[in-house]
């Protein structure tokens, strides 16, 4: 029997009172692997009272202190990072490769959190008027959380308790149900940092515990990372409750492929973008909108990279696509190719059938053409291994197409002329745009998040924008007589 998982709370692994519990299951195998307790408001106060009771200590500790226990977390990160990625391609279905990748973005945020004692420098000025002095001060405030998404479990908690907690603030961080194994091993390597009590905490749970981060009167702010329907929901309620918030939603990426581009380098980049991770990622490429002539060697040198593409278990080295993450998110994605079928796009390759393992959540390298900007398939996030292309006329008709969709987390332009990449980049609305990039992923030292309907909030992920997130800037004007 899988076992069941704990919470970690005020520094001790502890039982959740939920009496539910998820399957969390290798979706390359189906195998149950753990146990993930479903806790709600029980949970969560147990969590958030402890972060609270540590918070005034925890603000007292100097910057420079803090920022230690950050760095010997990273080391023991570094000394685990073969273990973790490997715990991450089987609870996600990940490749090594991409496993790998997402381990080391998730560390290099470490690295930047770290950096706290120079990047919560505040500012002064003497002498703002005779004989008064204005300095500004960033200060902590208080019981922050972040709520996970499944696609990157490794990564996307370390976008925000490394920065919250470097800042002065205590945590509580609520993995996805479904994948939270890597985080779970991530917590024991920062129990043996010795990190204070209380400081950072873990609760699992699903629905409830959402709800009750979002409605703690001691949680001061959320981070969010999910869907776009969802991170509206968080943002609009935590927001109603005087909370910080930043709720990163869905996407719906557009690639615009001009004529001109470099053919084998672009084509390599479209299908690392729309077939890694098996097409679960914000940054997904889902849209490619082909430039007039562009069309025809688009098409034919897609359909024959995908002929090659293997599928397996990302732990296998010659595996080029694994699963994606369970059997009801499989079914979704064959709706969604069902759905293209019936509205009239062109299905090119088809992935309904793939030649996979048995037992595992596989959905082939799917390629729909012939598509209209109107159909569901080009309007909505399918967070799944399925590619659109829509035929375009010239640049205009392409930015257009691009800007008229209500989500705007990525976008990149392929092609070998600086006029066209300047009027993409100055109209286009994603905030995270590409120039010959096949996933526009800022560094950990700029900002993650997009625009539109793709993000709810003002300060984005990780960054300087963290540093803002979760501080106060006070303002302190003083004259003495």
């Amino acid at each position: 029997m899988a076992k069941r998982l704990q919470n970690y709370i005020g520094g001790s692994w502890v039982d959740s009172t939920a009496s539910e519990t998820y399957t969390v299951r290798n979706p390359a195998s189906g195998k149950a692997l753990a146990e993930t307790p479903l806790g709600g408001h029980d949970d969560v106060d147990r969590a958030v009272s402890a972060a609270r009771e540590a918070f005034p200590a925890w603000r007292l500790t100097p910057a420079v202190e803090r920022a230690r226990y950050l760095f010997e977390f990273k080391h023991l990160l570094e000394a685990n990072f073969e273990e973790l990625s490997r715990i991450v391609s089987q609870e996600n279905g990940k490749t090594m490769p991409e496993a790998r990748g997402s381990v080391r973005r998730g560390i290099e945020c470490v690295e930047v959190a770290a950096g706290a004692p120079s990047l919560l420098m505040g500012q002064a000025l003497e002498d703002v008027a005779a004989g008064i002095d204005c300095e500004a001060v960033r200060q902590p405030l208080g019981v922050f959380a972040a709520i996970a998404p499944f696609n990157f479990p490794a990564m996307v908690p370390l976008w925000f308790y490394p920065f919250a907690v470097a800042c002065g603030n205590t945590f509580v961080c609520k993995p996805s149900e479904q994948v939270p194994l890597s985080q779970m091993r991530m917590f024991e390597l920062m129990h043996d940092v010795k990190l204070p009590d209380g400081v950072l905490n873990l609760v699992h749970g699903g629905k409830d515990c959402v709800q009750s981060l979002v409605e703690h009167p001691d949680v001061r702010g959320i981070s969010f990372v999910g869907s776009s329907p969802v991170a509206e929901y968080v943002y609009r309620e935590a927001a109603a409750r005087g909370k910080r918030v930043q709720a990163l939603g869905g996407a719906k990426n557009f690639m615009l492929i001009m004529p001109d581009a470099a053919r084998d380098q672009t084509l390599d980049q479209i299908m690392s973008s729309a077939y890694g991770c098996a097409g679960e990622r914000c940054l997904a490429g889902s849209v490619i909108l082909t430039v007039g002539e562009a069309h025809d060697w688009v098409r034919k040198g897609l359909t024959d990279r995908i002929a090659k593409l293997k599928l397996g278990a990302g732990v296998d080295a010659d595996t080029g696509m694994g699963p994606v993450i369970s059997a009801a998110h499989k079914k979704k994605v064959l709706g969604y190719i069902e759905k293209g079928i019936e509205e009239g796009a062109e299905l090119v390759t088809d992935g309904r059938t793939p030649d996979a393992p048995a037992g595992g959540f596989f959905v082939g390298a799917t390629l729909f053409d012939k598509v209209k900007p109107d159909m569901t398939i080009a309007q909505e996030e399918i967070f799944g291994p399925v590619l659109c292309l829509i035929p375009t006329k010239d640049l205009d008709t392409a930015i257009d197409v691009a800007t008229r969709h209500p989500l705007a987390n990525a976008t990149s332009i392929f092609t070998q002329s600086g006029k066209s990449a300047r009027e993409f980049k100055y109209r286009i609305h994603a905030s995270m745009t590409g120039v010959n990039i096949g996933v526009a992923a800022p560094m950990s030292f700029f900002s993650f998040g997009g625009a539109k309907g793709s993000f709810f909030g003002d300060l984005k992920g990780h960054g300087r924008d963290a540093f803002d997130f979760y501080t106060d800037k006070k303002v302190v004007i003083s004259r003495w007589f």
